[in-house]
């Protein structure tokens, strides 16, 4: 565990090993690859959105998009209603942080309003205003957050907008995202 982030009841367990193989259905895609991202943040500080969905996740330097302060969030349009089983996130490994309020939305519309779903949410305390949060604050690195997106009885969240939203981290104000990888196929 980086020696600056402190344990706590709300952040998961570090475990160093190499994350466990995630099995997805025969014909799963990264239905995110080279897809359009918009932002809350129109003008972002460093980088592109275009990295957000451009298949490069290594976290080298200018590879990375950085949003401003507060509650932010990137939104990926799939391009087509999807079956969406699972996500990988990588906000950032250049160093091991914590983000806060890290809340992700499958919709219908780009406005989130039609059959909005959310699989994942990490916000103990609702400050993002969308709910309390059953899911626990991660670090951060190299390996992202893989996040099974399917519902207790193991059917694929549909959807064709995906949001990703984020309030800073441990280490400053700021919200960066390096990839999101969104696995999945269309929508039969």
């Amino acid at each position: 565990m980086p020696k600056h982030i402190k344990p706590a009841p709300t952040l998961e367990k570090y475990i160093e090993k190499p994350r466990p193989p995630f099995m997805a259905p025969e014909g799963t895609a990264n239905l995110a690859l080279n897809k359009k991202v918009t932002s809350s943040d129109t003008a972002p500080i460093i980088g592109e959105l275009e990295f957000v969905t451009d298949g490069v996740n290594d976290g080298y330097d200018g590879c990375f998009v950085e949003l401003g302060p507060d509650l932010q969030w990137v939104q990926i349009d799939l391009g087509q209603m999807s079956e969406i089983v699972a996500l990988v996130v990588w906000h950032y490994h250049a160093e091991g942080r914590v983000y806060h309020d890290v809340v992700i939305q499958v919709a219908d519309d780009p406005d989130l309003i039609d059959n909005v779903k959310t699989v994942f949410n990490n916000d103990f305390d609702n400050s993002a205003g969308l709910g309390v949060g059953k899911n626990l604050e991660y670090i951060e690195d190299f390996r992202g957050k893989l996040i099974d997106a399917r519902n207790d009885k193991g059917e694929s969240v549909k959807g064709r907008y995906v949001r990703l939203y984020s309030r800073g981290n441990t280490a400053n104000d700021l919200n960066h995202y390096i990839e999101v990888a969104v696995y999945g196929k269309p929508a039969s």
